[in-house]
């Protein structure tokens, strides 16, 4: 469905709205513990809260008032023409629900509990607190009104019970909820760095020719000038001086390549987080394809890593070659052992193989066995700089084919990928 057609829920009052309305109909699901109809516990205050957290309203005090307003009154329709109540008795019954709602937003914006959303301890202990505050307001208003309305000290704690059950509850729906967005976009930058990192590679590469070749272009314009050939000696410090700013050109596009594949971040990867990375992606690029892949993992070693993105792009690159030498339907096993000082990445795959005799060429920039329906080449620098990345790991990468499928061998010394260790 195309995203624009969602455009009103952007809308502030159509999401305060959607949060009174929602909650008025989950309200009506309930329990009621103590004497009579007159109060209950419904699921009102979860899904006021579950929706406020997801998106903290402009102003949180006038969505408690429209909320209350919208609870009081659907009940007092639902009890006036579905169960035959008189309008008078039914507003005296509901009306107090409105205090709940009114001191729940108040005390949640004096506590600025939305600056509490990033600590779901902190945030359920003061959830509970908002919670048994606000039921016992609606509780003291009732009793007021309806005398033989009230609670013994085990009602009370029922009420304690039912806030802290209540508000862990939807602060654990929320967190799950925020922690599943955080790794779905942490999924996809880290896939997006580990690819423009091997690009950053290929470049740094370029580079390191484009300083040779300017450099002999250099010395080709002083043997020229020695030999007392002015014109040629010209067009050979030209041809140096525009190699020069192609190198200059090339710098700052790897300077910022570098500041978006390396950026500075506080966050820990692990070993076992970027294995989760690589199957993630390559499962929905496998479904892309229409191939069912299945795969599977064997990883014995776990730890906090230096070189994550290095390392995603090394085994995204194999593990999509891997799915694409599959006709239709395989097996993807990817093992990960330590033996030594080394850490050992195994990639076997049950796909077409690759022949013999191209065994010592596949990592020779420019080789591929992929052609398109028109028979074009791939560009066949992917092997290429996945050994480039291995050696700069001071590691070592193996290839094999078996009777069936290809396994790729790769070795790295630990302490070039391990935080911590030096």
């Amino acid at each position: 469905m195309n995203p624009i057609s969602f455009k009103w829920l952007k809308s502030e009052t159509i999401w305060v709205l959607l949060i009174a309305v929602f909650t008025a109909i989950s309200s009506e699901i309930k329990i009621i513990p103590f004497n009579g109809e007159h109060f209950r516990f419904g699921l009102g205050s979860i899904t006021f809260l579950l929706l406020v957290l997801i998106r903290v309203p402009k102003s949180v005090i006038r969505t408690g008032i429209i909320t209350g307003l919208t609870v009081v009154f659907f009940r007092i329709f639902s009890n006036v023409f579905i169960y035959s109540g008189t309008l008078s008795d039914s507003f005296t019954e509901h009306y107090p629900a409105f205090l709940f709602y009114f001191v729940y937003v108040c005390l949640f914006k004096l506590l600025k509990v939305e600056q509490l959303i990033d600590q779901p301890l902190k945030l359920g202990i003061m959830a509970t607190f908002i919670e048994i505050i606000s039921n016992s307001a609606e509780h003291i208003v009732r009793y007021v009104i309806l005398p033989n309305n009230y609670l013994d000290f085990s009602d009370w704690l029922l009420i304690v019970m039912v806030a802290i059950l209540r508000s862990f509850f939807v602060v654990g729906i929320y967190s799950s909820i925020i922690l599943s967005e955080q790794r779905k976009s942490l999924n996809q930058q880290l896939t997006l760095s580990s690819d423009l990192y091997v690009e950053t590679v290929y470049l740094q590469k370029m580079m390191n020719h484009i300083e040779q070749i300017m450099a002999a272009s250099y010395d080709l314009y002083r043997t020229l000038k020695k030999q007392q050939l002015q014109e040629q000696s010209v067009k050979a410090l030209h041809i140096s001086q525009e190699i020069h700013e192609v190198k200059k050109d090339a710098q700052r596009i790897f300077s910022g390549l570098s500041n978006i594949t390396m950026p500075k971040t506080e966050d820990v990867y692990y070993l076992s987080n970027i294995v989760d990375f690589v199957i993630t992606a390559n499962s929905k690029y496998s479904e892309m394809l229409n191939k069912h892949i299945e795969f599977k993992i064997d990883n014995t070693v776990d730890f906090a890593l230096t070189q994550q993105i290095p390392l995603l792009a090394i085994l995204n690159n194999i593990t999509a070659n891997s799915i694409e030498a599959i006709e239709e339907k395989g097996n993807i096993k990817l093992g990960i052992f330590e033996y030594g000082e080394m850490i050992h990445f195994v990639i076997q795959d049950t796909g077409k193989g690759i022949a013999e005799d191209d065994l010592d060429v596949i990592f020779e920039p420019g080789f591929t066995t992929k052609y398109n329906q028109q028979g074009v080449a791939a560009t066949g620098i992917g092997l290429s700089h996945v050994q480039e990345i291995v050696q700069m790991l001071d590691g070592q990468i193996h290839v094999e084919c078996p009777s069936i499928g290809t396994i790729f061998h790769i070795k790295i010394p630990r302490k070039n990928i391990q935080k911590g260790v030096k």
